[in-house]
């Protein structure tokens, strides 16, 4: 049956779920008391959809009732309905309970050796329900990740500086240097950033964020760079010198210590890697910087106006509380 605008009508849930009560106790009054309606409202729900579907769906006599043919056919579809109803409300009233269901989660290599293990330590005991999913990647795929929806949430090195992206910063921590056991700097405590122009300083391949802030603090330190946009060193300036360049990449920071380890050349950790990657080889110093010491942020980052972004932001702050034990300086709130 069709009405004006040559729309079909649409029969209402109450209307499927008068009917299916009925064809399931084919009595009027017992299906009434089944779903908590007025026997009168029933039969009127019934024969309001027989009129919106344009078929009679019982037989009414005075004893009982009986399903027409076309009513055991529709009675199927009817309960399937209802049932597929059911399960979208169930659906929802998961949806709507805080961390349950999915939360895709993107992290950087230079952190997530590092800091997972208090991120899964925290989900586990505190957000049971969740199913975090973790993604490591390069800062550049982590951001195409979270604008196109296929991640939730990033775990990474900030600022980014990118329109629609939040960032819930977590804590801000220093680099320490990284040396051979013969070096000059190995050890030492209150070291200048100017030092960093004097040495042959290995950095991560192109892509890693790491390899960018290490860079950023060697322009400000002063150092003049040879071909920095492409060469994964650094070559020192004027002063103590430590031989020719290194021209050797690394794709991870444990290959960046073992290089460092081999004698090949210095380089910079953030403190959260410092204790695993080290602990490795006997054949490496740690040299601490005057403060200020060169630092990095991390953060969580998510899309502007995130249907979970309440979450997020609450997940921020328990992820603080629980980092407190980490070499870093945590940081109070969103900032």
């Amino acid at each position: 049956m069709t009405v004006s605008n040559g729309k079909r009508r649409q029969p209402s849930l109450a209307q499927l779920r008068a009917f299916a009560a009925v064809a399931e106790y084919l009595h009027f009054r017992d299906a009434a008391a089944a779903i908590g309606m007025s026997q009168p409202a029933l039969s009127g729900a019934v024969s309001a959809l027989e009129e919106t579907l344009g078929v009679t769906l019982l037989e009414r006599t005075t004893r009982k009732v009986l399903l027409s043919p076309a009513g055991e056919r529709l009675a199927v579809r009817a309960k399937a309905v209802l049932e597929a109803v059911g399960a979208l409300l169930e659906e929802a009233e998961a949806v709507r309970a805080p961390f349950t269901g999915a939360l895709r989660l993107g992290v950087i290599p230079t952190v997530a050796p590092y800091l997972l293990p208090t991120v899964l330590r925290l989900v586990h005991e505190r957000y049971p329900h969740l199913d975090l999913q973790v993604h490591e990647e390069q800062t550049a795929n982590l951001i195409d990740g979270l604008n196109s929806g296929r991640l939730d949430l990033l775990l990474l090195a900030v600022p980014l500086g990118v329109p629609g992206v939040v960032e819930l910063p977590l804590f801000d921590e220093d680099f320490v240097l990284v040396t051979p056991l013969d070096h000059w700097l190995g050890g030492r405590e209150g070291i200048p950033r100017e030092a960093l122009k004097e040495l042959n300083l290995l950095l991560l391949d192109e892509g890693h964020c790491l390899r960018d802030q290490a860079l950023d603090i060697c322009r400000e330190a002063g150092r003049e760079f040879k071909g920095a946009g492409r060469s994964p060193s650094v070559e020192g300036g004027g002063g103590r010198r430590e031989g020719a360049p290194v021209t050797t990449t690394a794709a991870g920071l444990s290959t960046l210590v073992q290089l460092v380890a081999g004698g090949l050349g210095c380089t910079l950790l953030p403190r959260t890697a410092l204790k695993l990657e080290t602990t490795r080889s006997s054949q490496l110093l740690t040299g601490y910087f005057a403060e200020p010491a060169p630092s990095r942020r991390i953060a969580l980052a998510m899309r502007a106006g995130a249907a979970r972004g309440a979450e997020y932001r609450e997940l921020a702050a328990a992820l603080r509380e629980a980092m407190r034990s980490l070499p870093v300086r945590v940081l109070e709130r969103d900032v």
